[in-house]
């Protein structure tokens, strides 16, 4: 039997140490948040990316009493911007979440579904999506790649015969 280990590659800052246009993003996905219908799991999720142009598109987690027929906050943005600015690419996505429930003091990471699908709109771009995760704590983390959140994702080239 043989070991391996894996390295993610990333940052943890104080949201003091953020560039300031990563701070505006995380402030947008928060803002965002307000906006999550989550009435079941009082789970509140705000995804802003940041197009290379400059533009911002949010996105909230949609509930459906008839789960899963909901949609997590990063699909929803990933998705919008997608249709809406179909020529643009993704530069960065800051996510975050708020909830009464309990304190999530650490940063909050997408979901393996939500992985794979920032995976795909990479891979689709050919350029990396930075990644800004925050909860609702001072500590924020920061990739510079989305491979670094899925390293075993799911490739388009496994599908090739």
């Amino acid at each position: 039997m043989a070991e391996f280990s894996i390295t993610i590659k990333g940052l943890s800052l104080k949201k003091s140490e953020l560039a300031e246009s990563d701070l505006a993003l995380l402030n947008a996905a928060e803002e965002a948040s307000k906006n999550a219908y989550a009435p079941y799991s009082q789970f509140f999720v705000g995804a802003a990316l940041k197009l290379i142009n400059g533009t911002i598109v949010l996105g909230t987690n949609q509930e459906n009493v008839a789960y899963p027929s909901g949609l997590c906050a990063e699909r929803v943005a990933l998705f919008s911007a997608a249709t809406n600015y179909p020529n643009e690419t993704v530069h960065t996505m800051a996510i975050t979440v708020n909830t009464a429930k309990a304190a999530i003091s650490e940063p909050l990471s997408p979901c393996g579904s939500c992985r794979q699908v920032i995976m795909e709109y990479q891979n689709k771009q050919k350029s990396p999506i930075r990644l800004v995760l925050g909860g609702q704590g001072d500590t924020v983390w920061v990739f510079e790649d989305a491979s670094n959140l899925l390293p075993f994702g799911f490739e388009a080239e496994y599908l090739k015969g």
